[in-house]
């Protein structure tokens, strides 16, 4: 087998070379082959058990380690000229000092501006600024919500004198109740420059604390949501959060209104984040919010408020709403209970926070009647003085209605039926109006649909489709039972009939005021007709002749005055079961005065009282208190007339 070639040039002179070109000599003993010639296995017999053979050149002896391969010749390199490679080395590093000097060229030259305003950015950051956020207030304008003026105090670690430090810290602690190794380690937390130490700090306060000159303190201009005392108006105006924006009530429903367009400001950002205000610029000036006028009135509203509360104490209700409004819809008064303090929101959860005027659905019992009684009478199905035989109980289907009291069978005219709260008279009466009508003059009364005051929390509450309605659904429905009102839908559907059959949507935002003192109404809501003039007349009548002697209610009479309502008492519906509570009502009473002219309507809803539930006992007291503080705070004057006499009974001549 030949050698490997050596592709090297050859060299005459190098000592070694063979004749044949390309060859190298092989100084490493040839290895004999261990095959026999005919190339097979070697047979046993060549083996000798003495051992290996001394200079048999036929095989390798067992154990010796092989001979080390020869050394790798290296291939010669000879060194070209230095002169070109430092020249170019030289080229290459002029090179890259061009691309430098250019780019550097761009950055301080060309596009300075450009790149210093970036720079300009990393350190500076635009904050908002706190602006006025508008009053919630009566229709007078005394506030319901207000923001005043404060103080955010901060510290300036870098700024603060050494010999002032602890005199700094003493002050601090001392005039803002704080604790004093917080103030500290926020007086020594260099290297921010920016500390906030006290919140909601009144502007005199601060006053007195920079009249001491101390360094690396200052203040900024905050607003804090203050809530007057006693208004009795927490659960329609609601609450703001710690950010300052509306969380419930009309704060939340009316935030983009009161909120108003907060400022900007740019602020320098120190090395580990802190803002330094006082490296900032103004950016855009804030905006104040608008101020919100109500339809309410403040005293009216507070007495509201606390006649309704003393009253739920007295029965160990639940709870109860209250709604004074006038007949063309405008909210005077609205008041809930339990309530909550508008200061304290920590102490109470929603279930204080819902406005239940809008937000509690119960069933509206007899003060529902008054719907059945317009159908019929505006549909010419009765008369007032039609006489019916009325019993004291009626078989419909499988189920018996029976009146409240037992007095026998009796002659009685719907004007009768209406003042007795009779229900078998009033199921007799929807027996002739039907299904479909009686539901159409429901919906057109306002029930089972939004109220239009579009407040927070507002529930419509139930009214199924007549094709609905099985066996006893219309006698049900027609004396305010199988289905569920809130208290402003009841009042709305009283103020219609004091408004001569009109429904005027009610509304309790009366407009907003601008900065400049401007007034703005706010857009009229919906009226329609619902029942005539002269049905709603008829029915003021029969409502009148509830508060008399003979009627269920003579307890809501005021003084001077002609007043007409309705007595409500119905069974309460356990959320969990869906079916009945067993001793559980729901007490209301409805009305308006003076029921010759009527100025001012009032709705009464007492949810589960214990000691007495009848809505003419729980419910009329309070509507009789209510009207009359209304009467003289609204300086409405007697109408000095007396009620005409109407019939009752069918014996009566």
């Amino acid at each position: 087998m030949s050698s490997p070639r050596d592709r090297r040039p050859r060299d005459p002179k190098r000592p070694g070379t063979t004749k044949r070109s390309g060859s190298r000599p092989d100084k490493r003993p040839r290895r004999p082959s261990s095959r026999p010639a005919g190339g097979g296995r070697p047979a046993a017999s060549t083996r000798s058990s003495a051992g290996p053979t001394r200079g048999s050149g036929r095989g390798r002896a067992r154990g010796r380690a092989a001979p080390p391969p020869p050394p790798l010749l290296r291939r010669t390199f000879h060194r070209g000229d230095p002169h070109k490679r430092i020249k170019f080395g030289g080229v290459l590093i002029v090179v890259v000092l061009l691309l430098f000097a250019g780019r550097l060229t761009q950055i301080q030259g060309l596009d300075a501006e450009t790149y210093a305003e970036a720079a300009s950015n990393l350190r500076l950051q635009t904050i908002d600024i706190p602006t006025l956020r508008g009053q919630i207030t009566d229709v007078n304008g005394s506030p319901f919500a207000l923001s005043v003026e404060v103080r955010k105090v901060f510290v300036d670690p870098e700024e603060v004198e050494e010999d002032e430090r602890d005199r700094l810290i003493e002050e601090l602690v001392t005039r803002f109740d704080l604790e004093e190794d917080e103030v500290a380690a926020r007086v020594d937390a260099r290297p921010s420059r920016y500390q906030v130490v006290a919140t909601d700090i009144l502007p005199r306060d601060w006053a007195d604390l920079r009249e001491l000159g101390l360094s690396g303190v200052g203040a900024e201009v905050d607003y804090r949501r203050v809530y007057p005392e006693g208004t009795g108006a927490a659960d329609l105006v609601g609450f703001v959060g710690a950010e300052g924006y509306g969380l419930e009530g009309l704060e939340g429903y009316l935030d983009s209104t009161l909120a108003g367009e907060q400022g900007k400001r740019q602020v320098e950002v120190g090395s580990d984040g802190t803002q330094i205000p006082m490296a900032g610029g103004l950016v855009r000036e804030p905006v104040p919010g608008q101020d919100v006028r109500l339809t309410l009135d403040r005293d009216l509203q507070w007495y509201t408020a606390r006649v309704l509360a003393e009253r739920v104490e007295e029965l160990e209700a639940e709870g109860g709403s209250a709604i004074v409004m006038r007949p063309s819809g405008e909210i005077l008064a609205m008041a809930d209970y339990p309530t909550y303090s508008q200061d304290d929101i920590s102490s109470s959860g929603p279930e204080e926070w819902a406005n239940g005027a809008v937000h509690e659905t119960f069933e509206p019992g007899s003060t529902n009647k008054v719907i059945t009684m317009g159908a019929a009478l505006e549909e010419g199905v009765t008369t007032p003085d039609t006489v019916y035989t009325v019993p004291y109980a009626i078989q419909y289907y499988d189920q018996t209605f029976r009146n409240s009291s037992n007095h026998g069978t009796q002659r009685l005219t719907v004007n009768g039926i209406m003042a007795q709260s009779s229900n078998v008279g009033t199921i007799k009466i929807a027996d002739q109006v039907g299904a479909g009508v009686l539901h159409s003059y429901l919906k057109t009364f306002g029930l089972g649909q939004p109220t239009g005051l579009a407040l927070p929390g507002e529930e419509a509450g139930i009214l199924t489709d007549p094709e609905d309605w099985w066996g006893t659904q219309l006698p049900s429905v027609s004396i305010g039972h199988g289905l569920s009102v809130n208290a402003a839908q009841m009042a709305s559907v009283y103020a219609t009939i004091a408004n001569g059959g009109v429904r005027a949507e009610p509304r309790v935002v009366a407009g907003t005021v601008d900065s400049e003192g401007e007034f703005t109404p706010s857009e009229p809501g919906e009226r329609r007709r619902v029942i005539s003039e002269e049905t709603a007349e008829q029915l003021a009548l029969m409502l009148e002749a509830v508060t008399s002697d003979e009627g269920t209610a003579p307890q809501a009479r005021i003084d001077g005055y002609r007043v007409a309502g309705k007595t409500g008492t119905a069974n309460r519906i356990n959320p969990e079961t869906g079916r009945y509570e067993r001793g559980a009502y729901t007490a209301t009473f409805a009305g308006f005065a003076p029921a010759d002219a009527p100025e001012l309507v009032v709705q009464v809803v007492l949810h589960n009282p214990q000691e007495s539930y009848y809505g003419g006992e729980a419910a009329g007291p309070v509507f009789n208190d209510i009207m009359s503080f209304a009467l003289r705070s609204m300086r409405v004057p007697p109408t000095n007339t007396e009620p005409p006499a109407i019939r009752l009974f069918g014996d009566e001549g």
